[in-house]
């Protein structure tokens, strides 16, 4: 039996509604987005629903500039693990909402979207900040770029 996966290309948008003055914000993570998934798979779908969907989860890739990522899934849970990403109404206590960006069957695929979004969003990014954009920012992306 050949084991297949899915792969979903993400984008996690901060609550604008959130009040920002305060400065508190949330960097995402492979680790916080993969436990804000796990808890809401265990909330939805119990112990059971847990275990059968822990298999081939896994986050392989984040982007914390440009708020991206890509999550792997086995074939069989993919709705599963997909139902309960959009369940998820915060990391920490930080409100967040995921998009489905991407759905495919294996991973060049998938990064192959994500770069291709990754670009849009750091070209807006760009015309955002404009002349404040610093030459660490531009590292730091191609740095994201490159992992993928």
């Amino acid at each position: 039996m050949v084991f297949k996966n899915r792969y979903m290309v993400m984008e996690v948008f901060m609550n604008p509604n959130r009040e920002q003055a305060s400065g508190d914000y949330i960097i995402i993570t492979q680790f916080n987005i993969s436990n804000a998934i796990k808890d809401s798979i265990m909330v939805n779908f119990g112990e059971c629903g847990l275990a059968a969907s822990l298999g081939s989860f896994q986050v392989k890739y984040v982007n914390p500039i440009t708020n991206v990522c890509i999550i792997r899934a086995s074939r069989e849970e993919h709705e599963k693990v997909w139902a309960s990403i959009t369940m998820v109404r915060s990391i920490g206590n930080f409100p967040v909402v995921f998009n489905l960006l991407d759905l495919s069957g294996n991973l060049q695929a998938s990064k192959t979207a994500a770069l291709k979004c990754e670009k849009e969003k750091f070209e807006q990014y760009k015309l955002m900040v404009g002349d404040r954009l610093s030459a660490d920012d531009t590292h730091r992306m191609n740095n994201h770029l490159a992992k993928i």
